[in-house]
């Protein structure tokens, strides 16, 4: 059996690697597939491109997991909304009928809630071009397979951080982290957990529902997060004040349907997966 991976970044390798330890064939599509560990067959690819490789004959499931090279409307679309078709273009015209798609979306589709809970069954309501985007790309793929026998799924996950992703470690360190005079929720998941989903959906043996929330146990307020890092890094406790616009809106993520799967989280909440993440990073605690 052989695993797709359309877009082989960060997120993609870590659940490539996964694959691999399964003992699945990986096939990974990116620019610079040199870059890509030994497990994984790197091949060339622009997804933002037609007339992409062959896709292997035997791929039993395809994982677009793509990103756009910078925070605009154009270049949302060319990666998301382009480089889906352009991937199932490329099934299409290997005549390939993948089992399952797995499309890696974002929370970003439900814009805010105000600070309300939201799940799978949660009218989608964007207020930025990205969630629109990723909205449009996730009708695009579930329009393509619509009356066929491949399952097409989207994992909508909620800010990654981990290795490499220490946006709110290094605010809090430089001394530019505000919190919010206000209640402001956050909905994160670490780039393990969030790779080890990606695997789980895509292997599984029962039947996938149309939509899964990657996100952790835990939707926390950010002022809370800030003060946690500070804690465990020893230093003061960030100014409250104008912290500027919620990123993704302010809503509370449910994670009931995927954890209903049988996955479990090595790290359930922020707290498990920053300390994983400082003591990579050699920040020592007090």
């Amino acid at each position: 059996m052989t695993i797709l991976l359309a877009g082989c970044g960060d997120l993609g390798t870590e659940a490539g690697l996964r694959f691999h330890a399964l003992g699945h064939r990986v096939v990974g599509w990116r620019r610079s597939p040199s870059k890509l560990p030994a497990a994984i067959e790197g091949v060339a690819a622009d997804l933002g491109a037609p007339g992409l490789p062959p896709v292997p004959a035997d791929t039993t499931a395809v994982v677009i997991a793509v990103a756009a090279d910078s925070p605009s409307e154009d270049a949302y679309r060319a990666a998301y909304v382009d480089g889906s078709a352009h991937v199932l273009d490329a099934l299409e015209r290997d005549g390939v009928q993948p089992g399952r798609v797995l499309f890696v979306s974002s929370t970003a589709v439900y814009g805010d809630a105000g600070g309300g809970w939201v799940d799978e069954d949660t009218p989608t309501a964007p207020v930025g071009y990205s969630g629109r985007v990723l909205l449009e790309a996730e009708q695009l793929i579930r329009d393509r397979f619509r009356g066929t026998a491949t399952t097409a799924t989207s994992l909508r996950l909620g800010g990654i951080y981990g290795p490499g992703r220490t946006r709110l470690i290094d605010q809090v360190r430089s001394g530019s982290a505000v919190v919010p005079g206000d209640i402001r929720y956050t909905n994160r998941i670490h780039r393990d957990d969030a790779a080890a989903a990606i695997v789980h959906l895509a292997t599984m043996a029962a039947g996938l529902a149309p939509t899964y929330l990657g996100v952790d146990n835990d939707p926390a307020d950010l002022g809370t997060v800030l003060r946690f890092l500070a804690t465990e890094m020893g230093l003061p406790e960030p100014p409250a004040g104008d912290a500027g616009p919620a990123r993704g809106g302010n809503k509370r993520c449910r994670n009931r349907l995927l954890r209903s799967t049988g996955f479990a989280f090595t790290y359930p909440s922020f707290r498990e997966g920053y300390r994983a993440v400082l003591a990579g990073t050699g920040v020592r605690h007090p």
